[in-house]
């Protein structure tokens, strides 16, 4: 049987699409290239986490139907950039087994989360 082996795209609506793409640009440092996106090209032990949570998860709004999980390698100065800039920053941050996390919310209403993996030792 065939199966899938990663993820291929994550795909956002927005009804201001340059909007939006501006925000991710100044805010998370994303590059936008001119078809409207960009390509992250996966460093060694990288990993993405797939899953699905419940219908009543409250791990993000109810609303939303998905949220987007952003590697960072520094949660601490990316969340103190955010803020900084205004942008709405959850003051929660969770340590587990693998990294620490933290939330914001973007220009749309979209909240998402920062990971900082574990440096492995």
């Amino acid at each position: 049987m065939e199966r899938v082996v990663g993820i291929g795209g994550i795909f956002l609506r927005s009804a201001d699409p340059e909007a939006l793409r501006a925000w991710y640009e100044t805010h998370l440092g994303i590059s936008i290239s001119e078809w409207g996106g960009s390509v992250f090209v996966a460093e060694t032990g990288d990993a993405t986490v797939w899953s699905i949570f419940p219908d009543e998860s409250e791990y993000w709004p109810g609303g939303q139907q998905t949220m987007v999980n952003y590697r960072v390698r520094d949660l601490n100065a990316m969340l103190a950039q955010l803020r900084a800039a205004g942008v709405e920053v959850d003051e929660r941050v969770e340590e587990q087994e693998f990294g620490r996390f933290g939330w914001a919310v973007d220009v749309d209403g979209n909240r998402f989360e920062l990971w900082e993996p574990v440096t492995p030792s």
